[in-house]
């Protein structure tokens, strides 16, 4: 499936300002909903994760068509690296061990600001590396 390049990235930067929210406050409620956020993206597609909705209702109406599409696998791929991460922090902070929160928070908030802020999605990358890196699979009935 073919996806607006400019959804992730416009999602990129509502994550940048709820982990930097998530920075201050340690908030572990926000926290989770990042974590379901990304979670969504991943699991059902970015079509239907909440900042996509956004997206496609409200932002991309007034843009008009994109220039290019791209595949939707690899920004997907982001979104569940970006859950581990989101877990992570979350596991963190419930358990009382702020400063793992904190870096896991950090780290999450990094690769989205990367993908805002220079339309460099590491996730992308880390799914593209390991597409090259996969040995390809042999024909059927061909050993």
């Amino acid at each position: 499936m073919e996806i607006d390049p400019r959804g992730p990235r416009f999602g990129a930067v509502l994550t940048v300002i709820v982990l930097a929210v998530v920075l201050i406050t340690r908030s572990t409620w926000l926290t989770a909903f990042q974590l379901a956020v990304f979670g969504i993206g991943a699991l059902a597609g970015l079509r239907y994760a909440p900042y996509g909705l956004v997206y496609r209702q409200l932002i991309r109406p007034r843009l008009g068509p994109p220039a290019y599409t791209e595949a939707e696998a690899p920004p997907r791929f982001a979104q569940g690296v970006g859950a581990v991460f989101a877990a992570g922090a979350l596991a963190g902070f419930a358990a009382g061990s702020p400063v793992v929160g904190i870096v896991l928070a950090a780290l999450a908030l990094v690769a989205a600001f990367l993908n805002a802020a220079f339309n460099l999605c590491l996730g992308c990358q880390v799914y593209l590396f390991i597409q090259r890196i996969r040995p390809a699979t042999s024909a059927p009935g061909r050993s």
